[in-house]
């Protein structure tokens, strides 16, 4: 697929005509102002909760002050047993991000793009773990995936993006062992905004960012943002439109109430990296007789490759005072994709040959999932204790129909040159081997207490059950049918104390669960379990905005599946200990700090090859670290000028269970400039990976390496109308 430029100039005109639908309004009551001045009507400020200390709110400068993910309250996250971390707006735009993973790569405990640069998928590991397909959350509720059945999230649409670090089953019922990431949608705001965005990359990739909210009476509001791109990545080859826009509204009809409409619809037609984490270890890592892959290189038939996506998701945030003491809240959304990708990608070497085997694969998905989560939240007093009393009862629905299809392997594979791959060549049939339709309901129950008492003393105490079942049928393949049902409960304890001068000491204990759809000869698969154990320092200083935190865990994973493809067994076990820190601080109102140190001793415990107890998992180093400074001068001739730098390192890592291959650490340089008139406007330049440093990000094995992304540079310019 190519784009001409006047599909190019499409994405440009596309965010233009949707400013001037809104602008017009405003220029119309310009021109009639001289006309109708004694008619003029001004409306009451509608009050929105838009505070720096909301959990929802936007955050100022790097450091939030609240957060509702780690307590689903809004609590201080210094008094929250737990990790936490939140990266703001203002972080995001300073980073230069382009994509929501992007925005996790200065934050403690969180390896984020393994593989590279991957333009339809968010990929982080938290603690060891992969998060990608069970630990993502939009506004507090899950976004569950499975197999190529996954929700985009685009990050221009995002407020804030909140990491819950360890297990937090006992507030979300099924999620990664080792951590989720909760994505906040942008909201109405209190004061009139209209901002739209133009940005270009190196590679002429063109952007265009409408972000408009305004009052429609004295008890509501409204807020469109939008996101639209055309054009080619850092690979060859790989390019396409992606559009996504999401309408929101907010009604307070009185001073108790408040309903928030949530929306988003996606849209993406483009073409893959073919290559991205599937490129062998002698060719990236170390040199092979023809020296090394060059990153840029795609191994995908331009004429046959596609990403086809339409997404959809409508959702509300319900919140009613009771009385003083006594709300109600209700979150709910429904989501819908449909999903239609071909592409073709290497698969290790031709034997006795330096050629490349090369697969093709398609996949046809949909999905549809639901989530509903109700709660009550109690405050109240027993003596000289506080209580804050949490009850909830939450349902998840997730519903994939999909089918894959490849071709006979490795019969049919055709190859191709690492270093001047020829496209256009025949390619075998692709024949489907999965025609599957599963259905998972979950229904949890919870409560949680924090209670205060003391002068200091925080304890949180909490409790859950679920119930799940799950119905999978496959008319090709019996592997793939089977009915489950499971009832797992899961708690937390946590004790804080919090001293005047701002440090918080805190310890906790945890237990999870987490669903695993497949089963093998022997049983349908039973969730994967395990604990947490947590000890940590939270300080917030008393002289200067920030807030640092430091934190020592082991957790274990239970129930991990071992083996290959139809041949796996649910015997593995895996424990992850280490220490992370963090700092996030508005050292001065011109000077940002963002930093962050994690180690990790991570092994096998248990599993069916007993030849790799005691080894490192793939994929995941054991060490990483950043720091990142941002300034902006206030006043002067250099008034408006804004520079920000950063440095990131990644420990070494292994592409086989026996940890024989070792991936090198790297560290590069992020850099970032810009200038702003004051609500009038901003031009800002981005480069990540300043000095376009080659490394391979990580190996899952010998034959699927990815590149880390090259040196990416970002042109944006932001107007206030």
């Amino acid at each position: 697929m190519r784009f001409t430029r006047q599909k190019l100039s499409t994405t440009l005109l596309l965010g233009t005509a949707v400013a001037l639908v809104f602008a017009a309004p405003d220029f119309a009551l310009a021109q009639s102002n001289d006309e109708a001045a004694e008619q003029d009507v001004t409306l009451d400020a509608l009050v929105i909760e838009t505070e720096s200390y909301s959990a929802k709110a936007p955050v100022e400068g790097y450091v939030a002050k609240q957060s509702s993910t780690g307590s689903k309250t809004d609590t201080p996250i210094e008094e929250i047993p737990q990790s936490v971390s939140v990266i703001g707006r203002e972080e995001m735009d300073n980073l230069g991000v382009d994509k929501a993973d992007e925005a996790l790569r200065y934050t403690a405990g969180v390896f984020s793009q393994p593989y590279g640069s991957d333009t339809d998928t968010n990929w982080f590991f938290i603690r060891g773990f992969d998060a990608t397909q069970t630990g993502t959350y939009l506004n507090g509720l899950q976004n569950y995936a499975y197999g190529f059945g996954a929700f985009k999230i685009d990050a221009y649409n995002l407020e804030r993006i909140e990491v819950l670090r360890g297990a937090a089953s006992v507030l979300y019922g099924s999620t990664n062992p080792g951590g989720m990431v909760n994505y906040v949608s942008k909201r109405p705001t209190s004061d009139p905004l209209k901002q739209m965005e133009f940005s270009v990359t190196e590679n002429g990739k063109l952007g265009t960012g409408i972000d408009f909210s305004d009052q429609l009476s004295e008890s509501a509001a409204y807020r469109l943002t939008g996101n639209f791109t055309n054009g080619e990545e850092q690979v060859d080859e790989n390019e396409g439109f992606q559009g996504s826009i999401a309408p929101s509204f907010l009604w307070n009809p009185n001073d108790d109430t408040s309903l928030t409409m949530l929306s988003s619809f996606t849209f993406v037609d483009g073409q893959h990296n073919g290559g991205l984490g599937f490129l062998p270890y002698s060719g990236t890592v170390v040199d092979a007789s023809y020296g090394k892959i060059d990153p840029d290189t795609n191994f995908t038939e331009p004429s046959l490759d596609k990403d086809m996506r339409r997404q959809v998701m409508l959702g509300y945030e319900l919140e009613h005072n009771i009385d003083d003491s006594l709300t109600f809240r209700q979150n709910a959304r429904l989501g819908h994709a449909n999903i239609h990708e071909v592409y073709y990608y290497p698969n290790g070497y031709v034997t006795n040959s330096t050629d490349l085997k090369r697969v093709g694969f398609e996949h046809r998905t949909k999905m549809t999932s639901v989530g509903l989560d109700n709660q009550l939240e109690k405050k109240f007093a027993t003596g000289k204790f506080d209580h804050t009393l949490l009850g909830g009862l939450d349902y998840k629905y997730y519903q994939i129909d999909h089918t894959q299809l490849s071709q006979s392997w490795p019969a049919t594979a055709t190859s191709v040159s690492p270093v001047n791959p020829v496209y256009g060549a025949a390619q075998p049939a692709l024949a489907a081997y999965t025609d599957q339709e599963i259905a998972m309901n979950q229904v949890g129950f919870y409560a949680q207490d924090q209670i205060r008492f003391g002068d200091g003393w925080i304890t949180t105490l909490n409790g859950r059950y679920d119930y799940i079942t799950t119905d999978a049928s496959d008319p090709i393949s019996t592997y793939n049918n089977y009915q489950d049902t499971e009832g797992e409960w899961s708690g937390r304890a946590g004790l804080a104390y919090t001293f005047d001068m701002g440090l918080t000491p805190y310890v906790s204990a945890s237990t999870f669960f987490n669903p695993v759809l497949g089963s093998s000869s022997n049983s349908v698969f039973i969730p994967e379990t395990g604990e947490q154990y947590e000890a940590g320092l939270k300080y917030v200083p008393q002289n200067f905005d920030g807030l640092f935190t430091v934190a020592v865990f082991d957790l274990t994973r239970q129930n991990v599946v071992t083996g290959s493809f139809q041949n796996e067994r649910q015997l593995g076990e895996v424990n992850s200990r280490g220490i992370e820190l963090e700092a996030k601080a508005n050292l001065t109102e011109n000077l940002l700090l963002s930093a962050s140190a994690t180690a990790y001793d991570i092994e096998v415990t248990k599993d069916e090859d007993t030849s790799i107890i005691g080894k490192q998992p793939v994929i995941v180093p054991t060490e990483m670290a950043s720091l990142g400074l941002d300034y902006t001068f206030r006043q002067g001739m250099l008034n408006g000028l804004r520079l920000g730098g950063g440095v990131r390192y990644q420990g070494a890592s292994y592409a086989d269970e026996s940890n024989q291959y070792e991936v090198p650490s790297a560290t590069v340089l992020d850099a970032g400039i810009g200038y702003e008139v004051k609500d009038t406007w901003k031009l800002s330049l981005n480069v990540s990976n300043l000095l376009d440093k080659e490394y391979v990000a990580g190996c899952k094995s010998v034959n699927s390496c990815g590149y880390g992304e090259g040196r990416a540079a970002l042109l944006k310019l932001t107007l206030n109308m």
